[in-house]
C-alpha cells in the first residue's frame, strides 16, 4: 500500500506524481508540444503563494515526486521559491524544460534551492532542424545550457521528440548526445495529442523510419553500455495493444494547469460534458478522491464492449480515454490503437498514409499564441473539422490579442 493520507471511506489510493505546469508561456513554438491547443484562453496562473499551498496539499496526502513544467518553467521568476518550498517538503524535484533562461546565475540559484533534476529538450541535433522545429533560434543556446548542467554536477538527461522530419537523424541526435556528456537520453516518439494531432499527417513517420531509427538505437546501446542510458519510446500508433494510459486514470499522476485547473492527465480538459474543478475553489484531496472528473474512468465499471468482457483488459484499463475520444468521439470507447477496437481502422488508415510522401501543400501549424486564438475563433464560428473540434475545451475562449498569456502579477525575469 502507497504511503499517504486516505480518505476513510475510499480505497482509492493517494497521488505519487504531481506535474505543475507552472505557466503556459514559452518562447519555444514546437509543432509537436503537448500543451491544449486552447492554452491561450482567458486565464490567470497562480501565484506564488497558490502554487506553494498546492505542494503542501499534495505532499500531505502523499505525492513524493515533483515535475516543474509548462510553457517554459523558468519564465516564472518565482521558480527558486517553488523548488525551495518544494525541497522543504520533501519532494524529488524535475525541472522539464527547453533551457531557454537557464543562466549560470539562475542554475546556481537553483541549486542551491534543492532543484534535484534538469531535463533539456532539444529538437534535433542540427542547428538547421532544431531552430525550424521550435520556430525559434536557439540550438547554441541550449548547447551552452548543457554544458551549465554539466557543470553544476546535475545528471545529463536529453530528451528529443522523435517524428517523420527527425527520426531519420537518430544517429547524429545520439552522436551530439555522447559528445555532451549524456547519461540519459530519451528518444520520445511523438504522441499524436494537442498540436502533435493537429499536425500528424507531417509528424508520423512511417514504419520503415522507425524500424531503422530502432535498429540505429541499439547499436548505440550495445556500444555504450551503461555509459549512456536509452530509452525508445514507441509511438502508440504501431501497437496493437494500448498502453495503460497515466498507469491508469487518477491512480498516480495529478496534473495542476497554470490556471488551477487539476487534471488526471494534461489534455483531459476536452473530454466532453467533464467538469475538471479549480484548486482555487476545491482542496486537492477532495479533487482526487470525490470529484466526479476523477472518478469518471476509474477501475473498469466505466468499459463498455470489447474492453467489459477483454481478458487482458487488467494490462491496459482500456487504454487512453483522450484518444479514444479524438479519434471515435467517445470518451467511453476502446482506446482505436487496440486491434480489438471497431475504430482500430482509423489508426491502420493513419499508419498507411505515413508512408507517403508529405502532403507540402498542408501547412505546418506551430505552437504560437496567435495560432491558440485563432483556432479558438475558428472553433466558435464553426470553422474547424469534427476532429479538430474534439482539441477544445467546451467553454474556452481566447484571450485579448494584447495580453499575456495567462497574465499574472509574476513578471518574467
Amino acid at each position: 500500500m502507497r504511503k499517504g493520507v486516505k480518505m476513510a471511506d475510499t480505497n482509492i489510493e493517494p497521488p505519487l506524481w504531481l506535474l505543475a505546469e507552472i505557466t503556459y508561456r514559452c518562447p519555444l513554438h514546437c509543432v509537436f508540444c503537448y500543451n491544449p491547443v486552447d492554452y491561450a484562453k482567458q486565464h490567470k496562473e497562480l501565484s506564488t503563494k497558490e502554487w506553494i499551498d498546492v505542494l503542501r496539499q499534495g505532499r500531505r496526502m502523499g505525492a513524493a515526486q515533483l515535475g516543474l513544467s509548462g510553457g517554459e518553467p523558468l519564465l516564472r521568476n518565482d521558480l527558486e521559491e517553488i523548488v525551495e518550498e518544494g525541497r522543504k517538503l520533501g519532494y524529488y524535484i524535475n525541472l522539464i524544460t527547453s533551457g531557454i533562461g537557464l543562466t549560470e546565475k539562475r542554475i546556481k540559484r537553483l541549486k542551491d534551492a534543492g532543484l534535484d533534476h534538469i531535463q533539456l529538450s532539444f529538437q534535433d541535433s542540427t542547428k538547421e532542424m532544431n531552430d525550424f522545429l521550435s520556430s525559434t533560434k536557439t540550438f547554441d543556446l541550449k548547447k551552452k545550457v548543457a554544458e551549465l548542467i554539466k557543470k553544476y554536477d546535475y545528471p545529463m538527461v536529453l530528451n528529443c521528440v522523435l517524428h517523420k522530419l527527425n527520426i531519420d537523424h537518430i544517429g547524429e541526435i545520439l552522436t551530439m548526445a555522447e559528445s555532451m556528456g549524456a547519461d540519459y537520453v530519451e528518444l520520445a516518439n511523438t504522441q499524436f495529442y494537442s498540436w502533435a494531432k493537429l499536425n500528424r499527417d507531417q509528424l508520423l513517420p512511417s514504419k520503415e523510419q522507425l524500424e531503422r531509427a530502432e535498429k540505429t538505437m541499439k547499436k548505440f546501446r550495445d556500444r555504450l553500455g551503461n555509459r549512456m542510458k536509452l530509452f525508445f519510446i514507441m509511438p502508440d500508433y504501431y501497437s496493437n495493444r494500448p498502453k495503460k494510459c497515466m498507469n491508469g486514470w487518477g491512480n498516480i499522476f495529478v496534473t495542476i494547469q497554470s490556471d488551477g485547473t487539476v487534471l488526471p492527465c494534461h489534455v483531459a480538459s476536452m473530454l466532453p460534458g467533464m467538469e475538471f474543478p479549480s484548486i482555487r475553489e476545491k482542496p486537492l484531496d477532495w479533487i482526487w478522491y470525490k470529484s466526479p472528473g476523477f472518478n469518471k474512468f476509474r477501475g473498469k465499471s466505466w468499459m463498455k464492449e470489447p474492453c467489459k468482457s477483454c481478458p487482458e483488459q487488467n494490462e491496459d484499463l482500456g487504454g487512453c480515454r483522450c484518444q479514444a475520444y479524438m479519434l471515435t468521439g467517445d470518451p467511453a470507447n476502446a482506446d482505436p490503437v487496440c486491434d480489438k477496437s471497431e475504430h482500430h481502422a482509423k489508426v491502420i488508415e493513419a499508419v498507411e498514409d505515413a508512408s507517403k510522401p508529405i502532403n507540402n501543400e498542408k501547412k505546418i501549424i506551430f505552437r504560437t499564441d496567435s495560432d491558440s486564438r485563432k483556432l479558438m475563433n475558428q472553433k466558435i464560428n464553426g470553422g474547424l473539422d469534427l476532429e479538430k473540434n474534439r482539441l477544445f475545451e467546451d467553454s474556452s475562449s481566447p484571450s485579448d490579442e494584447k495580453s499575456r498569456v495567462g497574465s499574472s502579477s509574476v513578471e518574467i525575469p
